[in-house]
């Protein structure tokens, strides 16, 4: 039997506080060796929070540490050092991307991207751009979209 903890922490700034210590103290694990093993495993997330669950198994009081992806929009704000994205969307470009920092961080969303392909999940990456007002390439990430599915992309998605 396991009893499974989900939080979202900041990363590599998880605290034995809540949510985390009252929801691991009644399950008889060392929080702070938990506190720990979370910081570590999310110390590349720093600034922005991550979805982490903690499974306990009950008899032996082991335990392990699932880190998920941060929001696709979260990685798109850390990569250009954005605080939010923009209010007017469609009239206000907050930031640019180049295409290689799209496809960098969809290759850190494929483990949790339903996308089937690299392709597939720059398309997705593209879609939070839209609605973040980030531009790619100085374009629209509509137009980019349109360029990937023409072909004009094809050596950079290999």
């Amino acid at each position: 039997m396991e009893s499974r903890v989900r939080v979202m922490v900041e990363g590599g700034k998880a605290n034995p506080g809540p949510p985390l210590g009252p929801a691991l103290g009644p399950l008889g694990v060392n929080v702070a060796q938990v506190v720990a093993k979370i910081n570590e495993a999310t110390s590349a997330f720093a600034g922005m929070k991550v979805p982490v669950t903690v499974v306990v198994k009950k008899k032996t009081k082991e335990f392990s540490i699932e880190v998920g992806s941060p929001p696709t929009a979260a990685l798109i704000k850390k990569e250009l050092g954005l605080e939010k994205g923009a209010k007017a969307t469609g009239s206000e470009v907050v930031g640019n991307l180049s295409l290689a920092q799209v496809i960098k961080i969809a290759k850190l969303k494929s483990g949790s991207s339903l996308a089937k392909s690299l392709r597939a999940a720059v398309k997705e990456v593209l879609g939070t751009c839209l609605s973040l007002g980030v531009t790619v390439e100085g374009k629209d990430a509509r137009e980019i979209q349109r360029e990937i599915d023409e072909g004009k992309h094809d050596e950079e998605l290999k």
